[in-house]
């Protein structure tokens, strides 16, 4: 069997020879890190993107199969994008940054912190109708032609490929950021439908183009992060009413073409977003992050049956420790692989604390213990 053929079997509860060793890509400070050390080359870290041959180089050498964010779709956010530029410096040495989204970040180039939203365009319809609406129309510019061309023989593929079909709230909320979504809910409610039908159908159009070209994808996946780690940013009852629709629609369309599975990258704690998934086509949880929150498939298996798969689940933060703790960590792994329906893969990009070493020995026990 090739990895295409193991991942998807695994997926779909049907035998297979071995485990295949998955990954979710890398920091970019992790491969400058390690490149420092002398484990990669400056070369080769030039131009990693999740799937392409440079990534895959590296994957190789550490001893991963591939990687699961591996997907083609269409262009579903702003088109074209804001200026990013600053709007202000202040006295102590900060720029308030507009960025490519329309959000305005507090930056400092000595910051290692994730800089912190301090405004944002999109306040009202006025700004949603001269400033955002136009930039989130359909059209064919926001396909990428020639990657679809080459999926079209899938006769060779040996790692599997989806069909990113966008984000119907993820977007929203960085736009909007998180009160300003809980007022505008509150002051316009019929804007924030609006807003929310509008990329609902950006993302099917998008959809719908990929899937007529005629090229060839594995599964179907959406990208959300909209959950902390003590639970989602939008309350369930309104994301079920408003956004699970979109969610069946896509994912109706999607399954007419034979893509069975559907996966979603949400952060955090989404275990009260999980039953809206499931209920509107989405069925395999991405990237399952153990953090704070100690996320596990195991009480949703429990829940929602078989029918819910996972990716992820794999406690990133034990590349940073030793042998021992990796051991444990894939022990700990052990009763949720025999669960069937479950890749084991870190459960984010790999950090740069993480010690080459411990991520070569994972690889290498993956294969020993799950082979």
């Amino acid at each position: 069997m090739n990895n295409r053929e193991r991942a998807l079997a695994i997926l779909n509860y049907q035998d297979y020879d071995r485990m295949p060793v998955v990954h979710f890509g890398f920091w970019d400070k992790t491969l400058v890190k390690w490149a420092a050390e002398g484990h990669l080359t400056p070369a080769e870290i030039q131009g990693v993107a999740d799937g392409n041959d440079q990534e895959r180089a590296i994957a190789t050498k550490l001893g991963f199969d591939f990687n699961w964010y591996h997907t083609y779709g269409a262009h579903t956010s702003l088109l074209p994008a804001f200026e990013r530029r600053v709007v202000e410096v202040t006295p102590d040495g900060f720029e308030k940054v507009l960025q490519e989204d329309g959000t305005v970040v507090l930056h400092r180039g000595d910051a290692g912190a994730i800089p912190a939203h301090v405004d944002h365009l999109l306040k009202g319809r006025k700004e949603w109708e001269e400033l955002y609406l136009p930039r989130l129309q359909y059209s064919a510019e926001r396909i990428n032609w020639q990657a679809l061309e080459a999926l079209k023989d899938d006769s060779g593929r040996e790692e599997p490929i989806g069909l990113h079909c966008g984000s119907l709230y993820g977007n929203i909320r960085t736009w909007l950021t998180l009160e300003g979504s809980a007022f505008l809910l509150a002051d316009d409610e019929a804007l924030f439908t609006e807003i929310i039908d509008t990329v609902g159908e950006l993302c099917y159009r998008g959809t719908e183009a990929a899937l007529a070209s005629g090229a060839k994808f594995d599964f179907a996946h959406f990208w959300e992060d909209i959950c902390f780690k003590s639970g989602p940013l939008i309350n369930p009852r309104v994301f079920a009413a408003k956004v699970g629709p979109h969610y069946k629609r896509i994912t109706d369309l999607t399954r007419s073409y034979g893509l069975n599975i559907c996966s979603l990258d949400c952060d955090g704690k989404i275990d009260a977003l999980v039953p809206i998934w499931m209920e509107n086509g989405v069925n395999t949880m991405f990237p399952i992050e153990v953090g704070t929150w100690e996320a596990d498939i195991q009480p949703w298996r429990a829940a929602y049956g078989r029918e819910l798969r996972g990716v992820g689940g794999t406690n990133k933060v034990v590349f940073s420790r030793d042998y021992a703790a990796v051991d444990a960590e894939i022990e700990r792994l052990r009763p949720l692989v025999e669960l069937g329906g479950f890749i084991p893969c870190p459960d984010h990009r790999i950090p740069p604390d993480a010690k080459w070493e411990n991520v070569q020995y994972y690889c290498e026990r993956m294969r020993q213990v799950f082979g």
